[in-house]
């Protein structure tokens, strides 16, 4: 017996095949610098990290703001704000939260994508972005924000964006005020590296995200959004139970290798002292 497949069924046969495998979201986790971590220099990607196309240069930036460099030479910036990284010709930038020092609506000319977290056109209700860019793949989880002022939340206010390149996942929480949902760690799949506020007053107390530092289970964590070193100190003491080392680097730059990944966790202190 012959059986006819429509022709619509073969031609997305192979336009899948042709494609290869398309990365949804991150598969689960396996198990001085901690191993998985390079010192990058000036020029970007080391030399290092061989030919592994799960790997970044993680550069801060200041306040929010996280500059990522891909091997394929895609670079994106977070919370982007029209000074913070301002000139350093960005291919994608994200704009967790309508607040002053995390958006701008006049970003510099040539970004190819300018992906803004909260509802920002006619009739929106929530910010969703799902764009790929040579090796870096970006979604967006939106979450609920304060308004500034009231007793209120601004639904959807606020976004945790995700960068993939390759199997490395790095996700940066934005401006987030509460704990996450089981919807919102579905969507938000495996993270390695994650992006941290520890101001613990303009988003939220540093207990709470220590919490959410547990819910999610990242190998690595970069805190930003501080002033200060007492703050990386208080959050370094409410991070004790979760026996995480405590990383200081000479420089603002690292390069991050998937296959690498410390299996305990680790917190690199990128902003050094100061965090702005």
């Amino acid at each position: 017996m012959t059986v006819r497949l429509p022709l619509a069924v073969l031609l997305a046969a192979v336009i899948t095949l042709l494609a290869g495998p398309v990365l949804a979201r991150c598969s689960q986790n396996v198990a001085g610098l901690p191993p998985g971590l390079q010192l990058a220099s000036r020029d970007g990607l080391s030399v290092a990290a061989g030919n592994s196309p799960s790997r970044a240069v993680i550069t801060f930036v200041g306040h929010a703001s996280y500059q990522i460099d891909t091997p394929q030479g895609v670079r994106a910036i977070t919370d982007y704000n029209g000074y913070n990284g301002f000139g350093r010709k960005p291919d994608i930038v994200t704009m967790n939260n309508a607040h002053s020092t995390h958006f701008t609506d006049d970003p510099e000319d040539g970004i190819t994508y300018v992906l803004r977290g909260w509802p920002s056109k006619p009739g929106e209700t929530e910010a969703k972005h799902d764009i790929t860019l040579k090796d870096m793949k970006v979604w967006n989880v939106p979450t609920n924000a304060r308004d500034w002022g009231s007793n209120t939340a601004r639904i959807n206010g606020n976004s945790i964006f995700i960068f993939a390149i390759a199997d490395l996942c790095i996700a940066h929480l934005g401006h987030l005020h509460h704990r996450l949902t089981k919807e919102h760690l579905d969507e938000l799949g495996r993270i390695d590296v994650l992006m941290v506020p520890i101001d613990g007053s303009y988003t939220m107390g540093q207990p709470l995200m220590v919490d959410v530092i547990k819910q999610i289970q990242p190998k690595l964590v970069l805190p930003m959004h501080y002033w200060g070193r007492s703050q990386v100190e208080r959050f370094q003491g409410l991070m004790q139970p979760l026996d995480a080392d405590f990383v200081w680097p000479d420089r603002r730059s690292i390069e991050v290798v998937r296959e690498e990944l410390p299996e305990k966790l680790s917190v690199v202190v990128l902003g050094g002292n100061g965090g702005d």
